[in-house]
């Protein structure tokens, strides 16, 4: 029998199939089991789904909500760009908004406290990866992701866009602090 010519017996399914074929049939299919079985687990009991929402809203309008909570919170400026740092009280919403090509404002947060983290985009899409750390999202113009987050470590943790957005792409990084 060969690809090109078709089978000489037309009932392919009554040919006797061997030993070892079946059991690597039988191997794949319980590997399949298993890893069916483990995905409403680990959903469940892993803990590494965010609890988050979405929500739609106009660029403008998440734009004048972040400005908002720069002018009512920030601390100090960062960096070249002078970018606003802004240190909200526990149990705030924070607002970060992504833009061609940089995250605004950079998060000052208390440690063990939890915030609600707002995310959208005014121009394209863009992944929000928070580093160390393996949280990723994608940030959408139009939309508003909420997530709610407790940090847990303090140290400075670098948002990295994941999703390419552009020819400076490489140079869209961010920061949120952590304190004591």
């Amino acid at each position: 029998m060969s690809a090109i010519l078709p089978p000489a017996e037309r009932l392919w399914w009554n040919t006797p199939v061997g030993r070892q074929e079946i059991v690597w049939v039988g191997i794949a299919l319980l590997w399949c089991l298993i890893l069916f079985a483990m995905m409403p687990y680990w959903h469940v009991y892993g803990k590494q789904n965010l609890s988050n929402e979405a929500y739609k809203i106009y660029p403008a309008a998440y734009e004048t909500k972040v400005k908002a909570m720069v002018d009512q919170y920030k601390v100090r400026e960062e960096g070249p760009q002078l970018i606003p740092v802004v240190h909200p009280p526990a149990g705030s919403d924070v607002y970060i908004l992504a833009r061609l090509w940089q995250w605004w404002p950079i998060l000052e947060l208390e440690k063990n406290q939890t915030y609600r983290l707002h995310l959208s985009s005014l121009d394209w899409q863009h992944g929000f990866s928070l580093q160390p750390l393996n949280i990723n999202l994608q940030v959408i113009p139009g939309y508003e992701m909420v997530v709610t987050m407790t940090p847990d470590t303090s140290g400075e943790y670098t948002i990295v866009c994941n999703e390419y957005c552009g020819i400076m792409h490489h140079t869209m990084l961010g920061k949120i602090f952590v304190k004591e």
